[in-house]
């Protein structure tokens, strides 16, 4: 991840991500990156889907979780998740999720997040919590 103040453009974060293999495999794209912000999406496909026929948590998790990835990662120092919570909220009815992670508190150590997950309709999906620790800061 960098660390200096140079601006990626959004390739290049794309491009920094593509080695989160879980994510991008599983369909996992970033949309837009700012400040303590990113927004990615994921279409969805029959992959995705539970036994029941709706989208399985651990592929809303994996879009959640990714989008505080990217937020948290992608100008600064490496973050890890120290914990993340998710409440489930509806399922979708799209054919596409949406995640957006915007930071709520950074400090020199750690940092929090909120992630909401969105079909591309408005229906709320999800909605995470994530607790980060920085490994490179003093």
């Amino acid at each position: 991840m960098t660390t200096d103040n140079t601006a990626l453009t959004l390739e290049e974060v794309r491009e920094q991500f593509s080695r989160d293999r879980f994510a991008t495999v599983n369909g996992a794209v970033i949309e837009a990156v700012e400040e303590g912000y990113a927004k990615c999406s994921m279409i969805l496909n029959e992959t995705h889907r539970n036994a029941m026929g709706a989208v399985m948590g651990g592929a809303i998790f994996t879009l959640a979780d990714f989008a505080f990835a990217v937020a948290s990662n992608w100008n600064k120092a490496a973050h890890v998740s120290l914990s993340a919570s998710i409440s489930f909220l509806g399922g979708a009815k799209g054919s596409k999720l949406i995640a957006e992670a915007v930071k709520i508190k950074e400090g020199r150590k750690t940092c929090y997040y909120e992630v909401t997950v969105c079909d591309e309709l408005g229906n709320q999906i999800a909605h995470m919590t994530s607790n980060g620790y920085c490994l490179d800061k003093a």
